[in-house]
């Protein structure tokens, strides 16, 4: 899939760090230093715009290492970017240590996947067709 992108950062184009790779890293593209309290959140500039192909979506997601090791997480994950949308991509990141995370330029904040989607259509109806979970909610199907 080739998808349009423009690039206004003074950084290089989001890639795959190895085959297998589902994401694609984003970094921060700022003028200065991002200092992210405890429990603080920004949002934080790519410099990418993207035109993604209808059907498809960017999911951005939170980098496993950050959120381990410092407790830096993407606040909506994962985030959506609609085909539709063509602004600056941001990245919403949450502190959630107990120590100051100071954000750098050029820092790898996120990873971005990019995958299909389908649209659904509602048909209304008086009753679902029965399974056996049922109506079983949240935790219903784990060790009791």
């Amino acid at each position: 899939m080739t998808i349009r992108l423009i690039n206004k950062s003074k950084h290089e184009l989001p890639s795959y760090e190895t085959l297998a790779s589902a994401g694609m890293d984003l970094r921060a593209n700022i003028e200065s230093a991002i200092i992210l309290k405890p429990l603080e959140r920004a949002v934080v500039p790519t410099g990418l715009f993207l035109e993604l192909p209808i059907g498809t979506e960017a999911q951005v997601r939170p980098r496993s290492g950050l959120a381990a090791k410092k407790g830096i997480t993407v606040l909506n994950a994962p985030g959506t970017i609609d085909a539709d949308y063509r602004g600056e991509i941001g990245v919403i990141l949450v502190n959630l240590s107990n120590e100051e995370f100071i954000v750098q330029d050029g820092e790898r904040i996120a990873q971005m996947v990019i995958a299909k989607h389908e649209r659904a259509e509602w048909l209304q109806a008086e009753e679902l067709s029965e399974t056996a979970r049922g109506e079983g909610g949240f935790g219903s199907t784990g060790v009791k």
